[in-house]
């Protein structure tokens, strides 16, 4: 005879709580010095995610992700990139309990000390 536990109801994940795991996962990660707006196109018609610098796509119960950095200029591009895909994916899965699709990891920009003014 088996037992079947009895079911409490759904869990929602709002996307917005998505895009706060992805973010701030992202942005905990050594070497990114801050985020970059998501490129113009189709995005800008969907305002979510545009102005923080992640885009998540959400298919069934599985995620894909797309962090948009600035990375400091002392930091080999690469690793920061690997770090940030393995630290996004772990939170998402840890925190959501999601399967993640992907973490794509698309560096705009090095973010350059400020030069004095002569």
């Amino acid at each position: 005879m088996s037992e079947e536990t009895p079911r409490r109801g759904k869990t929602i994940i709002a996307p917005d709580v998505l895009l706060a795991i992805a973010r701030l996962s992202a942005l905990g990660v050594s070497g990114v010095a801050r985020m970059s707006a998501v490129p113009g196109g189709v995005n800008r018609l969907f305002r979510r995610g545009v102005g923080d610098g992640v885009r998540i796509e959400v298919k069934e119960n599985a995620v894909a992700v797309a962090l948009y950095l600035v990375v400091s200029p002392d930091m080999q591009v690469r690793e920061v990139s690997r770090a940030v895909q393995a630290e996004v994916a772990r939170a998402i899965q840890e925190m959501v309990g999601m399967d993640v699709l992907g973490v794509h990891v698309h560096i705009e920009d090095v973010a350059l000390p400020e030069r004095d003014a002569a």
